[in-house]
């Protein structure tokens, strides 16, 4: 079977499937494992995928929006001559991937339409749930519901790990810095089950904007900073950039030792198998043992504040 995935999550998947020697495309952000990089990129992003700061994409994003065009081109040319049997895509994040309307024009000019998978989870489980979809659309139905019991077992020790503690953090979770949104869908849920309260979003519900006096009142035990796709380093870096500004970002001495920055794009952003490292990191920091090690690259603390910050 020929696969084409236009989301990373999916493409991890197909990975885990013992399937990538059968992925004919891939879309632009599709990078792990690193096996992967090799096959043909299906998709252009419109707007510069590094270098920018949060409020230069924010402010890029709803330019294009604005003016009616795509944040991204599906290379309709490139996917034609794959001839795919199976394309995966998605219906949940239009600023993330291409869109179902893109996909559809592209499939009317080919002569042989292939299967299309359309995936759309919100919590942890329905991306377990989508492990199994996916398994039964590539035909190896039963590697995926294998899989999806060994990440449900790794949930459930999780689960066995915090079950017996009584002090649930209170935990605010920042998915972008300019403007600020605190993060929706699955993460809220990773939290619970890490042994967390989010205290500023339920499970399931959609991403959205907040203020900085928002965060400060809802006293969170633990601040997660976690930008859509960013490494800790690129995190470490526009953050303490924010927080040279007067008036941006007025983190206390005290809630800036509580404060830790994960490497999203690996553990949150993307709802697949890895949001299972993820959880298990959340509970990590919130409830640290002498058995947990964290890798720097994985999740640091915020660390000493810059001289505007309030002591």
């Amino acid at each position: 079977m020929k696969i084409c995935s236009l989301l990373p999550s999916a493409t991890e998947v197909i990975a885990l499937l013992g399937l990538s020697d059968e992925l004919v495309g891939i879309s632009h952000e599709c990078d792990w494992p690193p096996s992967v990089r090799g096959v043909p990129s299906m998709v252009e992003p419109m707007i510069p995928p590094h270098g920018l700061a949060s409020a230069d994409i924010d402010s890029q994003v709803s330019q294009l929006i604005a003016s009616g065009q795509r944040l991204y081109r599906l290379k309709d040319h490139l996917l034609r001559q794959a001839q795919p049997d199976l394309i995966l895509s998605q219906d949940l994040c239009h600023v993330c991937a291409v869109t179902p309307d893109q996909l559809h024009n592209a499939l009317c000019s080919m002569p042989r339409q292939p299967t299309v998978l359309t995936l759309n989870p919100r919590t942890v489980h329905d991306v377990i749930d989508d492990v199994i979809r996916i398994g039964d659309a590539a035909n190896p139905s039963a590697e995926g519901l294998r899989l999806a019991a060994h990440f449900r077992d790794r949930l459930d020790a999780i689960r066995t790990r915090v079950q017996g503690i009584s002090h649930r953090p209170r935990v605010v979770c920042i998915e972008w810095l300019s403007p600020l949104y605190v993060a929706g869908h699955w993460v809220p849920e990773m939290v619970q089950l890490a042994g967390g309260l989010d205290v500023l979003a339920q499970p399931g519900s959609s991403s959205r904007v907040v203020t900085w006096d928002e965060v400060l009142a809802a006293a969170p035990d633990v601040l997660i900073v976690m930008p859509c796709g960013f490494s800790v380093e690129r995190t470490h870096a526009e953050l303490f950039e924010l927080m040279q500004q007067p008036g941006e970002w007025g983190l206390s001495s005290d809630l800036a030792q509580r404060t830790f920055l994960v490497d999203a794009s690996s553990f949150f952003s993307r709802p697949g198998p890895r949001l299972i490292d993820g959880i298990e990191l959340l509970a990590a920091i919130l409830h640290p043992s002498d058995r947990d090690h964290i890798h720097e690259s994985m999740a640091c603390r915020l660390g000493p504040l810059p001289i505007h910050q309030r002591p």
